[in-house]
């Protein structure tokens, strides 16, 4: 069995040096669904909903989750 970097021989998660570590390109691909009646969605669309534009709010939710990943998600890096 492949051992992790990050877990030491007692199985407690310990910090790993990767200062030397080649920079790597990863990516990541989430899917979500989203239910809502039928006029919520044509004021979405038309931006006419109450609160505002919703798509915008989505995008500035998501920029603020990703700049928060490394806080939200052990050992991810920035």
């Amino acid at each position: 069995m492949n051992k992790l970097s990050h877990i030491n021989a007692a199985g407690d998660a310990s910090m790993v040096d990767v200062s030397q570590k080649p920079s790597t390109v990863r990516e990541a691909l989430a899917e979500g669904f989203v239910r809502m009646q039928a006029q919520t969605l044509s004021m979405i669309l038309a931006g006419e909903h109450a609160k505002g534009d919703v798509f915008a709010v989505a995008r500035i939710a998501g920029i603020q989750w990703a700049k928060q990943c490394a806080n939200l998600i052990p050992f991810a890096i920035p």
